[in-house]
């Protein structure tokens, strides 16, 4: 360097180094983008910002679909935390497994954990349930909207009471749950709601038109409605989406019918470990981070281009959807499109 001083001016010597540190900044930001699984702000708020441990300790956390996948394990590790939880889903006893693998993981008491039956279609009852979680614990302050259910089938041979009951059970249902308990939080002037959605909350996927239908609708409510509350800077509303995740998600999708179940779910361990998602959603959720993007690398890649080539997600989603759609047909997983060579039909 000393040589170069002598031989470059000092403006040209200073240029060179500035080049060479905006070089390496920008290799270093490509390798974490390379080995991330969420988003930068997401990834920020986890390493630096508030810990779950002190900000949700003590809370109320209102939990929807806590029976099984990202629910169950939102459970679990809240417990730890130890956050007071209602545990809600429509198969009671698998709650009450979850529940007491929740005491057994924790310092919680008994009356620490209510476990409420719900279900998300019958609207009319969530007005009693919410004064059934206050008459408990006396308020809620996190509100996870986590119930719902995937599809997998194409378009041109689903029926239209699929798209209906996506439509009510992931859309309506949530905004239900949602309107009974807001009214509670803007008097106290404080509170969190917040809604799983999906990648293809912003994005576009075969074989779920009408699932990735009902999470863009959540997306559009929530981003209006957060708008609307404002005035109430004490009341974060935010959305969580993950890519693909260890889950039930696929063994409980709708198919073309109502009726018909989801024959052979395949492999699900090239999938995000369902224990790596929830520790992000609750950093998410401790430093009121508004939108959350949680995935494995393609699918962290898919949200920063359909956030900004939307051209170019037009194109990748050509590709890859055309994989996708060949593996189901294969009667492979159809997210396995990703991770291998898809077979011929």
């Amino acid at each position: 360097m000393c040589l170069l001083h002598e031989l470059l001016p000092m403006d040209m010597t200073v240029g060179c180094i500035l080049l060479i540190v905006a070089a390496v900044c920008a290799v270093v930001q490509v390798l974490r983008f390379i080995f991330a699984d969420a988003d930068f702000t997401l990834l920020w708020a986890a390493s630096f910002g508030l810990k779950p441990e002190s900000t949700l300790r003590g809370r109320v956390v209102w939990i929807t679909g806590a029976s099984s996948g990202i629910g169950e394990e939102l459970a679990y590790q809240l417990a730890q935390i130890g956050a007071q939880l209602v545990l809600s889903a429509r198969r009671e006893n698998e709650l009450e497994r979850v529940k007491r693998e929740c005491l057994g993981r924790s310092r919680l008491h008994e009356e620490d954990i209510l476990v409420l039956p719900l279900d998300l279609l019958d609207r009319k009852s969530h007005e009693a349930k919410t004064a059934a979680v206050f008459q408990h614990f006396g308020k809620i302050d996190v509100l996870i909207n986590n119930g719902g259910r995937s599809q997998r089938s194409l378009c041109l041979e689903t029926d239209v009471e699929v798209y209906e009951a996506l439509m009510e059970l992931n859309f309506l249902g949530t905004v239900s749950i949602t309107k009974t308990v807001l009214p509670y939080m803007v008097k106290r002037g404080t509170g969190t709601v917040t809604s799983v959605s999906s990648v293809v909350g912003i994005a576009g996927a075969p074989l779920a038109t009408g699932y990735s239908a009902s999470k863009h609708a959540l997306q559009g409510f929530f981003n209006s409605l957060r708008v609307e509350l404002a005035e109430y800077p004490g009341i974060t509303i935010s959305t969580i989406l993950p890519g693909p995740v260890q889950s039930q998600i696929v063994q409980n999708a709708f198919t073309e019918s109502l009726h018909k179940s989801v024959w052979q779910a395949g492999d699900q361990q090239h999938k995000m470990a369902t224990s790596r998602c929830v520790r992000l959603i609750l950093c998410g959720l401790a430093n009121r981070v508004k939108e959350m993007w949680i995935g494995q690398q393609p699918f962290l890649l898919f949200f920063y281009v359909w956030q900004y080539t939307p051209t170019l997600a037009w194109f990748m989603t050509g590709i890859l959807g055309k994989k996708r759609i060949q593996n189901f047909k294969a009667g492979l997983d159809a997210d396995s499109a990703y991770f291998t060579k898809p077979k011929a039909p």
